[in-house]
């Protein structure tokens, strides 16, 4: 290319560089990142915490003993405990206080729980092995009236359902906004081939393919996507950082789960990069395409 080329086409660099059409584009592509960022973490969290219940519950169960007679229940603990110990694949058998049962209840029935005439079933805590190990305990207990197996995975089951539901909804918004953000960039290209179409056309006479020309916007929307990822990817970080001291704070061992991990922030760390690739690439195929339809 000769030197009036060269020094024609930066000059065409910086008309591309410095105008204004399409800018709209960088708040575009921070509400986006933003909003995928905490889509992308909540999808993780829930992944997470779906993992974390099933680990913590897996096996773990409770024998619930609601004889009439407190006298009754309490001979019937020991004899659902020893019962327990002794079925292979049954293990961690411990007889819950009554004073921890009360406990647990007391946001319920407040000073009440601790009254010694309330009837609060006994409850035997185990740990099965396998579902074999289950209907063995089930027919053991079959011979002690008034004893129940409750399941915590089984009781629980609902909320592991639910938590799935949502990481997969957190996957679909995820790409339902790259799609979207896809989208904004072809129209953010378009636009900017409309209004510099006359310089654009210089820049043929002058020799300049249209290679070089997608070249350009494709700097120029780069810069856009990069500002706006990284205002939007800080704002969603920082956001998604709040939330999770927040949680952690609350004490609850089910928000406790919802955690992000350290590969679940390196993926967060990584969208902002991502999206800008993305950006880059479908604004060279779409100045290229729209070139080859003008021209």
């Amino acid at each position: 290319m000769s030197a009036d080329t060269t020094t024609s086409s930066k000059a065409s660099t910086r008309v591309l560089d410095t105008a204004r059409t399409g800018r709209g584009m960088i708040w575009v592509i921070a509400i986006m990142l933003f909003l995928t960022v905490l889509a992308t973490a909540g999808g993780i969290g829930t992944a997470r915490a779906t993992q974390a219940v099933g680990v913590q519950l897996g096996g773990r169960a409770t024998v619930q003993i609601a004889a009439a007679d407190p006298a009754r229940r309490e001979v019937m603990a020991g004899e659902v405990a020893s019962l327990l110990a002794g079925v292979a694949g049954a293990s961690h058998v411990r007889v819950v206080p009554r004073g921890e049962i009360a406990r647990l209840l007391q946001p319920w029935l407040g000073g009440d729980a601790d009254d010694v005439d309330l009837p609060i079933p006994v409850l035997v805590d185990v740990t099965l092995a396998d579902a074999g190990v289950v209907q063995r305990v089930r027919s053991a207990l079959a011979m002690l009236p008034g004893a129940r197996l409750d399941l915590h995975s089984q009781a629980l089951a609902p909320v592991r359902g639910f938590l799935r539901t949502m990481s997969l909804l957190a996957a679909l918004l995820v790409a339902m906004m790259l799609g979207a953000t896809a989208f904004v960039v072809v129209l953010a290209a378009r636009a900017g081939l409309e209004a510099h179409r006359g310089t654009i056309e210089v820049m043929h006479m002058l020799g300049a393919t249209d290679v070089q020309v997608a070249r350009l916007f494709q700097r120029r929307l780069s810069l856009d996507a990069a500002l706006g990822a990284a205002v939007g990817g800080a704002v969603g970080l920082a956001t998604v950082a709040l939330l999770g001291a927040q949680a952690g704070a609350l004490g609850s061992e089910l928000l406790g789960a919802v955690t992000i991990g350290t590969t679940g922030w390196a993926v967060l760390v990584m969208l902002p990069f991502a999206f800008v690739a993305l950006a880059a690439t479908v604004a060279r195929r779409a100045v290229v395409l729209s070139l080859g339809q003008m021209l």
